[in-house]
């Protein structure tokens, strides 16, 4: 599956066009042999949560960008479902409030970075501030940023600015310990469609859907565009971008836990090793334990 894998990533510098990704790529594995692979992974990522946290030299965020009803709250609870709460950390990131607009836009997303040995999940991330906020740059205004009071102000140069703040941003964090893994969940508008259709039949679903998704919906083309200059221009050999195919959800959990484990395969983590007197004086103890 590692050649698979390859096709979801990124590649920095080169054009992004979402057209030439399948939103309903399964490969050539069938369902259940899916299911199958996927709790070995997740055993694999169990045992690596351990390590990471052993070493305590890095951290690990993952970032899930995605259209409503693209499945990150089911991708989260199903691929991270292997590992220990205590190491990790999910932020579910809505409209900023008064406090957070009286700082820059990555202010509340430092706050919420994981510690060394920690596993941070962020669901919707500050790269809405290039996405909603692209789509919608009338939000921007409510930054109360210097020289921005009307939307027509808001040009090529303003999102290029932006762009940079976010490269800038995951360099110096990845430059000190954080591994950044991003995910893009790329789901088909007939695929919305349809799971847009079962919440509203599905009483015991109608809590997931907002009239707000429809509006949102009527602005397809925007933010596939938005999404596409967003990856192009912050795919990075040290923080790459991965679209993933979301139609089908199992298959979408699959590539997932793929792409987590090879890239934690990279880092090699080690258990630390005690120095020589650490080891003497475990080893008298254990002897005084035998003697009891």
């Amino acid at each position: 599956m590692k050649d698979e894998i390859k096709q979801y990533f990124a590649t920095p510098g080169k054009k992004v066009s979402l057209k030439d990704y399948n939103t309903s790529y399964k490969g050539e594995l069938v369902k259940d042999d899916g299911k199958d692979l996927l709790e070995e992974i997740k055993e694999q990522l169990s045992n690596f949560q351990e390590t990471l946290y052993a070493a305590n030299s890095h951290s690990i965020l993952i970032i899930f960008q995605a259209m409503d009803a693209a499945g990150k709250d089911s991708a989260i609870e199903h691929v991270m479902s292997g590992l220990n709460p205590q190491g990790c950390q999910v932020y579910s990131f809505k409209t900023p409030n008064s406090e957070e607009y009286e700082h820059d836009f990555l202010w509340r997303h430092y706050k919420a970075l994981p510690e060394r040995g920690r596993i941070g999940i962020h669901n919707r991330s500050h790269y809405e501030n290039v996405l909603v906020c692209k789509v919608h740059p009338e939000y921007i205004l409510n930054e109360n940023i210097p020289g921005y009071s009307d939307v027509k102000q808001i040009d090529k140069k303003f999102w290029k600015q932006r762009y940079e703040s976010i490269r800038n941003f995951e360099s110096h964090i990845s430059a000190n310990g954080t591994v950044i893994i991003k995910i893009f969940l790329y789901v088909s508008k007939q695929e919305q469609k349809e799971r847009f259709l079962d919440r509203i039949n599905d009483p015991s679903k109608n809590w997931k859907f907002s009239s707000a998704d429809i509006a949102e919906r009527q602005l397809w083309d925007d933010y596939m565009k938005a999404y596409e200059d967003a990856i192009e221009e912050t795919s990075t050999e040290q923080c790459p971008w991965y679209i993933v195919p979301a139609d089908q959800k199992w298959y979408t959990r699959l590539a997932i836990s793929k792409i987590l484990s090879d890239a934690f395969e990279k880092l090699d983590l080690k258990f630390p090793v005690l120095a020589e007197e650490e080891s003497k004086k475990l080893e008298a103890i254990k002897q005084q334990l035998l003697n009891e």
